[in-house]
């Protein structure tokens, strides 16, 4: 299978060469030029599977280079229980009703989402080095909303042939996310802050891939550019795989019946986890609905009503951080799937870039709403779902997963769908202490680590061993910079 960019569908290259080189030369995401099947057969066999085989299965069918052996190798180190996961499911499954499931994504070393993919992402990028015979050292450049740069930098840790640099939003993750980064071991690591918010820092890591200048300098010294963030599609194919798995795994508990239809409800910022589900879909996985809940930053809540992207607004910092972003990169992978039109997907981006908006036609935007629902929930409403739902059955959820829960309810009380939903999980809420516990009643707050035991204490529930292991680790990264200042950043490190 070849890869295509969404800006010109005239470049071909293999699953390895993209995952190398992470970002088109054109300033487009690779994307497989086609999109593999699954039978109803195919996901009968899912069913009697481990996670570990589920996701060998999803991924070889879009890794033709890879073998299953390899494959298998990466999924057993990647998805390792113990040593990786705390959970034997890897993904665990808490039902609250017997329609709406949580899909718990956080059981991995960093406690969130991102492990799904960062613990994969390694092991295909240091192969694809190998078959692609690439002798320079991977550089690669993170920019974060909180939660994929410390899984970033736990995935590349000390991993040879590779240096990774984070950046991140000064005063934009929580203190929690911060001291994970900045308290990161690794001798081929750098974290740095940026004035601004999450956009700044992706824009401006995607300014850097865009330096021709740059990169031949880098080049002349033994590096090249690749990116963890999900612009590389190797951190959107293995999120592909918990959308199968899933549902493979609601048939083996009885929860459904093979080909019942089933809806995920998404917390959804950068727009990679629920553009993983929507190739579920394409596949064959009999999704109905995907639901994309928005925080106060709702700028995909009325792209899918209006089909009119609009940045121009005000950006609001919120309880649920990891969403807070206005440039939703993998939208532009849809786009072209939509359209089959690379020059379509060509102009929008132009559009986007001059003017800060663009509008889709009338049939993009009906083959939109065909597949996708939305909503949004203000931090008002995200902090009484985290109690209510606590309340009631002493579930504890972050704030990420309390918005998709919202937008959930909203779409059950105004529709009156029955559809059985899986909602994504995708955080601890130890991540997010402070919101939490004010959400559960509790002002009178611990400052620092201590926070960690408060929560416990308060919950009762556990705090996961990564975030606890955090107490007493020494500060390592302090690195303030102008979003202006970030490629000077990277020259400086690469010497």
């Amino acid at each position: 299978m070849q890869y295509i960019s969404t800006r010109d569908s005239s470049l071909r290259y293999s699953a390895a060469q993209a995952i190398v080189q992470g970002l088109s030369r054109d300033g487009g995401l690779f994307l497989p030029e086609s999109i593999p099947a699954l039978t109803t057969q195919d996901l009968q066999d899912l069913v009697g599977m481990t996670y570990q085989q589920r996701a060998v299965k999803v991924m070889k069918a879009y890794l033709d280079e890879f073998t299953e052996v390899e494959l298998a190798e990466y999924a057993a180190k990647a998805y390792a229980v113990p040593g990786k996961f705390n959970d034997a499911a890897v993904t665990p499954i808490h039902s609250t009703h017997h329609k709406t499931h949580f899909l718990e994504l956080w059981h991995g070393p960093t406690c969130a989402f991102k492990d799904m993919a960062l613990q994969m992402l390694p092991y295909l990028l240091t192969a694809s080095l190998r078959k692609t015979g690439e002798e320079k050292t991977a550089c690669i450049l993170v920019a974060t909303s909180g939660d994929t740069g410390k899984a970033a930098l736990e995935g590349f840790r000390d991993v040879d042939g590779t240096r990774i640099m984070v950046f991140y939003p000064k005063d934009g993750v929580s203190e929690i996310q911060q001291l994970q980064m900045v308290t990161q071991e690794g001798k081929n690591v750098d974290v740095c802050a940026v004035v601004g918010n999450f956009d700044d820092a992706q824009t401006g890591v995607k300014t850097i891939f865009s330096d021709e200048a740059l990169r031949a300098e880098l080049a002349s010294r033994g590096y090249f550019l690749s990116s963890a963030n999900s612009i590389n599609w190797g951190r959107v194919l293995p999120q592909i795989v918990y959308y199968v798995a899933t549902y493979a795994e609601l048939v083996k508990r009885g929860d459904i019946q093979m080909g019942d239809k089933i809806n995920f409800c998404v917390p959804t910022g950068n727009f990679g986890n629920i553009l993983a589900g929507y190739y579920a879909k394409r596949m064959g996985v009999p999704i109905d609905k995907l639901l994309c809940a928005s925080n106060a930053n709702n700028v995909l809540t009325d792209f899918i009503r209006t089909g009119i992207y609009d940045r121009n607004r005000p950006f609001h910092n919120t309880l649920s951080p990891s969403m807070d972003i206005l440039i939703s990169s993998n939208l532009e992978r849809l786009l072209y799937l939509l359209s089959g039109s690379d020059a379509e997907v060509r102009g929008y981006m132009e559009q986007l870039n001059k003017t800060g908006r663009y509008e889709v036609s009338k049939d993009m935007l009906e083959k939109i709403q065909d597949n996708f629902l939305c909503g949004f929930c203000d931090d008002e409403r995200t902090t009484n779902a985290i109690g209510k739902v606590f309340s009631h059955g002493k579930y504890l959820m972050d704030t990420h997963t309390a918005v998709a829960y919202t937008v959930m309810m909203d779409h059950r009380a105004a529709t009156g769908d029955a559809t059985p939903t899986v909602v994504v999980s995708t955080a601890s809420p130890f991540k997010f202490c402070d919101s939490v516990l004010t959400a559960l009643g509790v002002t009178d707050q611990r400052t620092g680590v201590e926070i960690l035991d408060q929560l416990a204490e308060v919950s009762g529930k556990a705090a996961p061993a990564p975030l606890a292991g955090l107490k007493g680790k020494a500060r390592r990264f302090d690195q303030v910079v102008e979003k202006q200042q970030m490629t000077d950043v990277v020259r400086e490190a690469l010497v």
